[in-house]
């Protein structure tokens, strides 16, 4: 019998993911966890290892004091414990254990946990039962009454704050069209971020941080003024978007409120799968570090994204291994798309099973452009592109479809009749650019060398910048009609 963190069978047949060295590394907090636990990713160090069926992994490592280290992992959460003082969640030692893992599955035999792993086993599981439990019973009770009169005002002073923002940035922005943009460059930053301050005194965080893109654009490059403009005008949509709310369908309403910058809960009945996790990194914003985790439901078909912040200099908690396959629950937030998901219970961690059903990058753009009639603020979509292959271009790379040739030429042949223009026309859109962000990491090369020329499935996101690879899948084998299965999965980012 194979139990998940909550003591609850795994599917029939499903086996516990062993994870790779690539996947381990992409859980380290930080560089410097990264480098030490590679260090200890050798047996040598290491003494009493041992798995079981749960997907729980525990060794004792040799520290520079006389009684070891004791470390556990159980793999379906991931989660993690280790009598070492680091604060750090994977720790060196768990990321050491997990590369010996990796790299060594002969030093694990399965065995009985001992004690002292039984006995953090046991504390999770039965943590999580009784989270469980009190969430069906309405453990929120356990806090007391909810005021929601008292919620409803503050909610409804906060909207009045914001609404006094919106207005005045509405000014400040016909001020700036009537002295014209091209004169923004002489007033320096100063002019932008004092209007972001203003707006965050509005309690309006979306709008302050739109603000201070603007000012970012003032001198960026040949060509500004028309990008300034743009944006702007986005700008503005959203300022109007929020004034008119209330004349707004809900899903559309929520967007805005959410584009805007007010808190937003999860909501609406959470859906079971079997989620693959595609993508995993971390992004600075400000004082706070923003992970992104990507998830594809297998069953539902569904794109889900996973927030989660931690403080400036240290990476969020939460990890999950990239290119597993986890059985767990997902509750939407409301909002156009309603990509962004709550994590809730888990029931164990698979192995992959290859990447999800792809698009070719000639139909990639309708999506992105669908998407935007949700969400018109929407800077990218996430996109999974099949059999498409990096080749440079002009101004970088772009990523072609595999077979644009072959149809092309076919539909060359059966409309010779055609003005010469006919099956050029039929190209548009058959290579997608890279992004310029991209092409500045090693994630490119990664990928030009995954490929060696030949089609690979790319997982990323797709916006009107181009498109922004996060994951591959090495080629695999050849599939009949010369599309390929697709294998291990490789992050780009």
């Amino acid at each position: 019998m194979q139990l998940s963190h909550g003591g609850e069978t795994l599917p029939t047949g499903a086996p516990v993911a062993r994870w790779s060295v690539e996947q381990v590394l992409a859980l380290a907090p930080d560089a410097a966890s990264r480098k030490a636990g590679t260090r200890l990713g050798a047996a040598g160090p290491w003494s009493g290892t041992g798995c079981d069926a749960t997907g729980a992994v525990w060794g004792l490592c040799k520290g520079s004091g006389s009684t070891p280290y004791r470390t556990v992992v159980d793999t379906t959460g991931p989660a993690y414990a280790c009598s070492c003082p680091s604060r750090k969640f994977p720790c060196k030692h768990a990321l050491g254990l997990l590369l010996l893992r990796a790299s060594d599955d002969a030093a694990f035999r399965p065995a009985e946990p001992a004690d002292w792993v039984a006995t953090w086993l046991a504390g999770r599981r039965a943590r999580a039962a009784q989270k469980g439990g009190s969430s069906a019973a309405g453990g929120d009770g356990a806090r007391g009454p909810v005021d929601t009169d008292a919620a409803r005002k503050r909610a409804e002073r906060r909207a009045e704050r914001v609404t006094g923002g919106a207005q005045e940035l509405e000014q400040r922005l016909g001020d700036l069209l009537r002295g014209g943009l091209a004169a923004t460059d002489r007033s320096g930053y100063g002019l932008w971020e004092e209007t972001a301050a203003r707006m965050v005194d509005a309690q309006a965080p979306g709008l302050a941080a739109r603000v201070r893109e603007l000012g970012a654009i003032t001198g960026s490059g040949a060509g500004w003024p028309v990008r300034l403009l743009e944006e702007c005008a986005l700008l503005h949509l959203l300022d109007t978007a929020w004034l008119g709310r209330d004349r707004l369908p809900d899903p559309l309403a929520a967007t805005v409120r959410t584009r805007v910058g007010l808190p937003m809960s999860a909501a609406g009945p959470p859906v079971r799968d079997r989620w693959l996790v595609l993508a995993q990194y971390d992004t600075p914003d400000g004082k706070i570090v923003t992970r992104r985790i990507w998830l594809y439901g297998r069953g539902s078909g569904r794109t889900a994204l996973l927030l989660s912040f931690g403080a400036a200099g240290r990476s969020p908690d939460r990890a999950l291994p990239v290119g597993a396959t986890i059985d767990a629950e997902l509750t939407p937030y409301p909002g156009g798309g309603q990509l962004r998901a709550e994590l809730g219970e888990q029931f164990g961690t698979m192995a992959s099973a290859g990447p999800p059903p792809g698009l070719a990058a000639a139909a990639a753009p309708a999506v992105y452009g669908n998407a935007l009639r949700e969400d018109p603020w929407l800077e990218a979509w996430p996109v999974t592109l099949r059999d498409v292959i990096p080749v440079p271009s002009k101004d970088g790379w772009q990523l072609a479809d595999a077979h644009a040739g072959t149809q092309a030429g076919a539909q060359a042949d059966s409309t010779a009749d055609e003005p010469a223009d006919g099956p050029a026309d039929a190209r548009t859109g058959s290579a997608l650019p890279i992004t310029p962000a991209a092409l500045s990491r090693p994630g490119l090369w990664k990928l030009v060398a995954l490929s060696g020329g030949g089609p690979v499935t790319v997982f990323g996101e797709l916006g009107h910048r181009g498109f922004d690879p996060f994951a591959a899948w090495d080629p695999g084998e050849r599939e009949e009609g010369g599309g390929t299965t697709g294998g291990s999965l490789v992050q780009l980012v």
